[in-house]
Parts: structure tokens; sequence; C-alpha cells
């Protein structure tokens, strides 16, 4: 069982809308190999699926200029191939079971509101997106979470008694709905500089637009949506940032392993502890896992890209 989750070729479009997105003239049907990671190639068809399944799972991503579009759909197939040329020589066989993929798939989709298979598969359809694609790119996924969990558990450092006692504390808690953007610089970039940068995304394009193309987060393909989360599985850090910032603003940019993280604090709420401790420390403890194995991913991600040769066709 996998522990943890954090990831039919499209009709042809018309060769204006094709040419309009790539700025190069080319048959939307002649599959051009576009870029190389090391022996790794991405086709032009490759681009267009990754697109359509980007829309699927993310409508707000139709607001963006399709050059931009383009640019995302290109760094996310980078990444996927990335994990990919990491785990052929490790996994096996990359596959997962029917019933991992069943819960994954509604998982990734929960944005859209569907809450059964056959919902998510009627959805996929408008876009004209092929399953067995949408499986592939959740197997790479799954067993990549699953690598990572392999190899960085033993760091995961939670202190469970303390968890017990803040819970134990009050019987009425404060949730936050929140969004996120996890980024980079570049070198020599400062922190002001990418913020700035990104606050200018945000206020023309919105958060959820913003985090499609500046967030390496896996949260950046459902527009950096958290959800609600409890007070209790949040860093004191971060907390304390959180309680500084209104409803529907955003925090100051904090440093994390593996990057910087903004959060837009979209909503919050007390509510009065409904449910056993162990199950709220069970709950806690699946998040700040969670949590702390994105930032593994996101600081291996870096490390190996390093080693990476991307080559432009």
């Amino acid at each position: 069982m996998i522990k943890f989750i954090f990831i039919k070729l499209t009709k042809i479009i018309t060769v204006i809308l094709f040419s309009f997105i790539f700025e190069f003239s080319v048959f939307a049907n002649e599959n051009k190999i576009i870029l190389k990671i090391n022996n790794e190639p991405i086709t032009t068809i490759d681009i267009l699926n990754e697109v359509s399944y980007l829309r699927s799972l993310n409508e707000n991503i139709n607001n963006l200029e399709e050059k931009k579009i383009f640019e995302i759909a290109r760094n996310s197939l980078i990444k996927d191939k990335i994990k990919k040329i990491t785990l052929i020589s490790i996994v096996e066989k990359m596959e997962i079971s029917d019933d991992d993929f069943e819960r994954i798939l509604i998982s990734n989709y929960s944005n859209t509101g569907y809450t059964k298979t056959s919902e998510v598969y009627n959805h996929i359809k408008k876009y004209d997106i092929d399953a067995k694609l949408i499986r592939e790119k959740m197997t790479l996924n799954a067993i990549w979470s699953q690598f990572i969990y392999d190899k960085y558990s033993k760091n995961i450092k939670i202190d469970t008694n303390k968890l017990k006692q803040d819970i134990q504390k009050n019987e009425n808690q404060t949730e936050y709905l929140l969004s996120e953007i996890v980024f980079n610089l570049k070198e020599k970039q400062t922190i002001k500089e990418k913020f700035s940068i990104i606050e200018n995304a945000i206020k023309e394009n919105g958060f959820e637009n913003a985090a499609l193309i500046y967030s390496i987060s896996e949260t950046a393909t459902s527009g950096g949506s958290i959800g609600w989360i409890n007070e209790n599985s949040i860093n004191k850090k971060i907390l304390k940032e959180l309680k500084m910032t209104d409803p529907n603003n955003l925090t100051n940019p904090l440093i994390i392993p593996g990057g910087y993280l903004v959060l837009k604090l979209n909503e919050k709420r007390i509510t009065k502890r409904n449910i056993k401790i162990e199950d709220e420390l069970r709950k806690i403890i699946q998040v700040k896992t969670n949590e702390q194995l994105n930032q593994f991913s996101n600081i291996f991600l870096n490390k190996i890209r390093k080693d990476i040769v991307i080559n432009e066709l």
C-alpha cells in the first residue's frame, strides 16, 4: 500500500492555435521532439497532453497567456522526466494496484469536487485525455512519494508527546484554510526580488495561477491549495506569521528546507474539538509527516537536477 501520496492523445487542434502556443510553424500532428532530458525526449504532443491534463486539474490555467501555459506544461514534464530517470534504476516495475490508483485519482481531483472514480473519468473525457496517460503520471508520482518516504522517513522529526499536550490544552481549536507557493531563487536573486515578482503575478493573474507558474510544490497543479489545517499541525514559526496575517492576505516569505514558502490565508475558523485525542493526533502526525516529506522531495530534486542535462532542440 502506498503510504503517502503527494502527481488518449489530445485531439489534433488547429494549426493556428498550435502555432500560437509554440511560436513556430509546425503542424500539430508532426509530433516533434523539442527537448531531451538526458536521453528522455519531450515532444510537442507531450506538451499538448500536459496542457490538457493541467486544465483538467485546474481550469484557472485558462486565464493565463498560452505562452505561459506552455511554460508551465514544459516545466511539469521536465520534473516528471527527472523523477523517471531517477527511479528507473531503482524500481523494477512502475506499477501500482488498481485500488491505490483509484484512491490517488480521487485525491488528485478532489479540488474539482468529485468523490467517485466514475465522476473523475467523465470529467477528464471533456479534455480528451487518455486514461492511460493519467495512470502513468499518477503511478510515477506515487512511486516517487514512496521512494522519498523510504529514503527519508528516518529523518522525520515529530514530537508526539508535545502534540498530544497541545491538543489537550483547549477544547476549541483554530483552523486555517491555506494555499501555498514554494519557490527557489535563481543565482544572485534575492528573496525580495522573487517575492516582488510573485506578488505582481498574483495581482495580475490571481494566487492560483501564480502558484501554477512559480510554485515547485506538488500542490502547484491545484493552484497551491492545501485545505483546512489545524493550528497544532503548523510549525510554530509559520503559525506566528499566520496569526499576524489577515484573511485574503499573504504571509511574508518564510525559509523552509528546500526553498521558500509564501502562504495565503484564505479563511480561519474556531472549532470545537469533537473527536478522540488519538484520532486528532493521528491526523496531525500525517500532515506534519507529509509536509516534511515534501520538503525532502524538493531538496532531493534540486540536488539531482544539477546532474541532469537538458537539451533544447
